[in-house]
């Protein structure tokens, strides 16, 4: 008899089957095994998987062509509805494979099962995605080649307009803002590099590899990668069925990117605040407050700065499922594509709305001016002159450039404020030239070094970068 706990538990496990657990485990084995919720997205990636498959198998001679023609017809009347209405969602169908294939069947019939001629779903969804996420890496290209696009035209605008450079949120030194604008062009250059390698690296198509082994059939593996695009197929069977590092390469770019973006992100943030003033941006990509109407609220670049954390969460989705698979496909895998999805939808979003965000905000640069000269800025300027003009060691230079910076701010004026008599009080060896390295033009333009901010610097960059990315001068 079973005792009152054992009669509690039965109960209790058995309350789990209620709502959509109505029909006991085999409710719970249709809705975790089923798929199609999201990789019905593949639609047009397993339409055109087959379509190449079939044609293959004609050209081998392993379906007849009058077969081969008819399955072409059926897949492309799929194509058509599903471009019209939408995709079905079946769950007892599961994936987007089976959905097509049953379609198939109440299209033409029974030759449809002629279609999976030696393919597995394994290396069918391995070719789907892996179209698939090719396409997402083209896609970040040109988003990331927008985003470029604008750096360079306002760098070019704004090569002569001085800023206060900062560490540690600190004024530092004198930079022109098409410098600093141009260091976000060399960080996204290096992302697009790393889109461009992963679009490399996946060059090879897994279709013809079936389930894990190969297949009997006498395929010519070469026709269906270069139909649909690949290099060429896949030289191990097993490795093809089961490798996900295309679609963490993808991830692991798209995060480093959305790293970037999100740095981008901040520094509008922070210039469109009241304290620096530096930036306006523009009314399409930023918000009222609904109770105060004197602020306008950087909600597109505080999102951006916010989706870098979600797409650094999806690499790690996925590495984890990755990390502890042994060969070759096991159902983990299916969880391979929401986070994928997933990343790749935030960070078309975040380059349109940063290649936006560049492209039509209104720099305000007196006021970025006049932070450049309220911070003594040139500070490093007098050590230097010191340097080479009195023969000063640095580090002495350094000692009599703080006492000048204490005098400034007990006076309240910048380095340049102060008469030669103050300095020459500081050092007697201080002369009249000095006043020709303290101001903040005299000291963006000394910083002439190549990879320096100095105006005809950031030009030469400005030409170099139009040339790298073939726009027109």
């Amino acid at each position: 008899m079973a005792s009152v706990n054992d009669k509690r538990d039965t109960k209790n496990s058995n309350s789990m089957w209620g709502g959509r657990f109505a029909e006991g485990p085999s409710a719970i084995m249709r809705e975790i095994n089923a798929s199609i919720p999201f990789d019905k997205v593949l639609w047009r990636e397993d339409i055109a998987g087959s379509r190449a498959h079939v044609a293959m198998l004609a050209r081998q001679g392993i379906v007849s062509q009058q077969d081969a023609d008819t399955i072409d017809g059926g897949l492309q009347q799929i194509a058509a509805e599903y471009e019209r209405d939408g995709v079905p969602e079946d769950w007892d169908l599961e994936d987007i494979h089976m959905t097509v294939e049953a379609r198939l069947t109440e299209i033409i019939g029974a030759v449809a099962g002629r279609l999976h001629t030696a393919r597995s779903r394994n290396d069918q969804v391995a070719t789907d995605f892996r179209m698939w996420v090719r396409a997402a890496n083209q896609r970040a290209i040109a988003g990331i080649d927008a985003v470029l696009g604008a750096l360079v035209t306002r760098a070019e605008e704004h090569a002569d307009s001085i800023m206060p450079g900062f560490t540690h949120l600190q004024t530092a030194q004198p930079v022109t803002l098409g410098h600093h604008l141009l260091a976000y062009f060399e960080m996204l250059m290096r992302d697009r590099s790393r889109f461009a390698d992963a679009l490399d690296r996946m060059d090879e198509c897994p279709l013809g590899s079936a389930a894990l082994a190969g297949t009997g059939f006498d395929l010519d593996r070469d026709i269906t990668a270069e139909a649909l695009g690949f290099a060429q197929p896949t030289r191990n069977s097993l490795d093809a069925v089961s490798d996900r590092d295309f679609a963490l390469d993808y991830l692991t770019a798209a995060s480093q990117c959305s790293l970037h973006l999100s740095r981008l992100a901040e520094e509008f943030i922070i210039w469109a605040s009241q304290p620096f003033g530096f930036v306006k941006l523009p009314d399409t990509l930023s918000t009222g407050s609904s109770i105060m109407p004197q602020k306008r609220n950087p909600d597109a670049a505080e999102l951006v700065r916010g989706h870098a954390g979600r797409v650094i969460g999806c690499t790690t989705s996925l590495m984890v499922t990755m990390k502890g698979l042994p060969l070759a496909y096991s159902k983990d895998m299916q969880d391979d594509k929401p986070p994928v999805f997933e990343a790749a939808g935030l960070l078309d979003l975040s380059l349109a709305a940063m290649a936006g965000m560049v492209a039509d905000s209104a720099f305000q640069t007196p006021r970025m001016r006049k932070a450049a000269e309220a911070g003594h800025a040139t500070a490093t300027d007098l050590a230097d002159w010191l340097v080479r003009q009195a023969d000063i060691p640095f580090r002495e230079a350094h000692h009599i450039t703080g006492a000048a910076v204490k005098l400034a701010d007990e006076k309240g004026v910048a380095l340049d404020g102060l008469t030669i008599d103050d300095l020459k009080a500081i050092d007697a060896r201080i002369d009249e030239r000095v006043f020709d390295a303290l101001s903040v033009d005299a000291s963006v333009a000394a910083r002439a070094s190549y990879g320096g901010t100095a105006p005809v610097r950031v030009r030469q960059q400005v030409a170099a970068a139009k040339q790298r990315l073939g726009m027109e001068e």
